[in-house]
């Protein structure tokens, strides 16, 4: 954590050179509990017209953010979140006028203050962003999937949709927009809003989001895309490459959409579409409404991956219909966007295939919890980011403790009293910022009913507040994991003859099979299992991840080669943390991670590059 993120001062303001002198009065304050220089409590905006061309030679974004806004405080000013933007000329009501900008602080950008009346209703910012813009990533074409043309694609969560735009960056304010992006002739441009299907000849598209948005929610894509339908309201953008396999793999999106309206009421936001990003999308997915962005290594050939995308479906109830209204509350995101997941997966799979997603799942929270501290803060769902960077909030515990707490609802209350419970939570909620304590007050009158024996049995105000993983934690024992377990013991036991019977077997049983041999396990069997199953060359992520860890345990060497090429390609954070965090351990995988990395960095998203340079200090 760097030392910076503890210190908040009042920050007086810079006068930028065309400017006269400032008002002494006018000081801008970092909130440290929102992580935004922003005054949205006094003067909220409401809607943006964004009107910017996209320059793939100098590599930015130039053009205008217009905003509507609403100054029911009388303020004197509305200020907004900056990062590495350079600010051309504002205008307020069509009026050039002053403005002043913040010294940077580092990992939150600058404030912009433009001065405003109580009769004012509009301002236009026009800008440039930078070339440490966080949000952004530009590839070049050998980059891409295809290598024909060059790719932008951005990545707001949680406070980088300052560096693509001046904007109010908290979950807190919602706000409409409309977009004209002009692109390069031969690309497509879409965006997380109603999106075009073909591309303009002109290279020039028009966008609209009518539903109020966080601004972390928008998100724009430019390249050599093009779509494929899968019904009538959902289908697949991708490079053209990967088109047909992309729409094969993702099929069964008509089933999970029918599987979540079933839990979670009608489905508000129009199409669903999946954009199948270039290799260095830096997450599995991103829930941008209307056009979910997803990494290309869910993309298995068996639809064995597939789960992603009925998490980032389900965001469409939990996190972008019921935001939490603070990065402390993300768990209210993410911990009921996890459970909703697994409840559509049980409805177009079956429960046993669903008790390996929750058992890998609380395998996964488990080593968050050893590697933090039962003990430590951050191990509880409601969390304390006060001074420290958003991206702190995010683990597997608000994803995994938090969708156990939810489950131990469910299984509490029973299905027939839980289940309307949560379509009226998503119903009553809807587009209204919402906190921890909000959650529980309905959870404590609508779900429980004051019946104070209930809540107390179940622990909430423990599992929520209180560190650690409360006794009474449901664990889910996949029957599908007796048969793995069974295998693998008699594998370790009876030296290096394999007689496993695998051919049924999915990718999490393998998970679960690799997870849980010996490490470090004796390269004789490393050398045995590798060439009866090819995991070395395995084409299915989550499978050569988890080999990869595994053979840097054992001193596999013989793998190495294809582990970096692994990590030249991939730019998942969720495979090359831990598989740099593995490598660092000994000098020697120190010193290769080094090596690697510096290959490897321009495939890298910035957020995932400064990651990676943090761990190899």
């Amino acid at each position: 954590m760097n030392s910076k993120l503890y210190l908040f001062p009042i920050v007086i303001l810079s006068v930028l050179a065309s400017c006269k002198p400032t008002d002494s009065n006018n000081v801008i304050e970092l909130n440290p509990k929102m992580h935004t220089f922003s005054n949205y409590e006094k003067v909220r905006t409401k809607h943006l017209m964004w009107d910017v061309n996209v320059d793939f030679k100098h590599k930015n974004i130039t053009g205008t953010a217009t905003w509507t806004f609403e100054n029911k405080a009388k303020s004197k000013y509305i200020i907004f979140d900056t990062y590495d933007l350079t600010i051309k000329k504002i205008k307020v009501n069509n009026k050039e006028v002053q403005y002043f900008q913040t010294p940077e602080i580092e990992d939150y950008g600058s404030g912009l203050s433009i001065p405003i009346t109580e009769k004012d209703t509009v301002v236009t910012i026009e800008y440039n962003t930078g070339q440490q813009a966080t949000a952004l990533q530009w590839l070049a074409a050998p980059q891409t999937a295809g290598k024909v043309l060059p790719y932008l694609f951005t990545q707001c969560e949680s406070i980088h949709a300052r560096s693509l735009l001046p904007c109010q960056d908290v979950p807190a304010n919602r706000i409409t927009y409309n977009a004209i992006v002009g692109v390069p002739k031969g690309m497509l441009a879409v965006m997380s809003a109603k999106n075009p299907q073909t591309k303009n000849p002109e290279g020039l598209y028009e966008f609209s989001m009518e539903i109020p948005v966080p601004t972390y929610l928008i998100a724009l894509a430019v390249g050599d895309i093009e779509y494929k339908a899968i019904d009538a309201r959902s289908g697949v953008y991708s490079e053209p490459s990967m088109l047909d396999k992309a729409a094969a793999e993702l099929s069964d999106i008509p089933k999970m959409m029918q599987a979540a309206e079933e839990l979670g009421g009608p489905y508000r936001w129009g199409n669903y579409d999946v954009l199948i990003a270039p290799p260095s999308f830096p997450i599995g997915g991103m829930e941008n409404p209307r056009l979910t962005f997803a990494t290309p290594t869910i993309i298995a050939g068996d639809k064995s991956l597939v789960s992603l995308i009925a998490h980032e479906m389900a965001h469409s109830w939990s996190g972008n219909l019921v935001t939490n209204a603070t990065w402390d509350d993300l768990w209210l995101n993410e911990g009921f966007t996890t459970y909703f997941e697994r409840r559509i997966m049980e409805k177009i799979t079956d429960k046993s295939y669903v008790d390996m997603l929750w058992e890998l799942g609380y395998q996964d929270m488990q080593a968050d919890l050893s590697a933090m501290g039962m003990d430590s803060a951050d191990t509880r769902l409601k969390v304390n980011l006060n001074k420290r960077h958003p991206g702190d909030a995010f683990s597997n515990i608000p994803y995994e403790k938090g969708a156990i707490f939810v489950r131990l609802l469910e299984e509490t209350m029973g299905r027939e009293r839980f289940d309307p419970w949560l379509n009226a939570y998503f119903t009553k909620h809807a587009l209204i910022p919402t906190t921890t304590e909000d959650c529980l007050a309905f959870m404590d009158k609508e779900l429980f009913k004051g019946d104070t024996a209930i809540k107390q049995k179940i622990q909430v105000n423990r599992w929520v507040y209180e560190p650690g993983l409360p006794e009474n934690c449901p664990r889910s024992n996949p029957t599908r994991f007796v048969a793995v377990d069974n295998a693998r013991q008699a594998f370790e036991t009876n030296g290096n003859t394999i007689s496993i019977n695998a051919k049924q077997w999915s990718t999490h049983e393998w998970l679960q099979f690799i997870r849980k041999l010996s490490h470090p396990l004796d390269l004789a069997k490393m050398d045995a299992l590798d060439k009866t199953f090819q995991f070395t060359v395995s084409k299915n992520s989550e499978i050569a991840d988890e080999w990869y860890k595994l053979c840097i345990a054992s001193n596999y060497d013989i793998a190495y080669p294809a582990m970096e090429q692994f990590l030249m390609q991939v730019g998942r954070k969720k495979f090359l943390e831990p598989l740099y965090g593995e490598l660092i351990k000994t000098p020697k995988g120190k010193e290769m991670a080094n090596e690697i990395f510096a290959k490897a960095k321009p495939n890298y998203h910035p957020q995932t590059a400064d990651k990676i340079a943090k761990m190899l200090k």
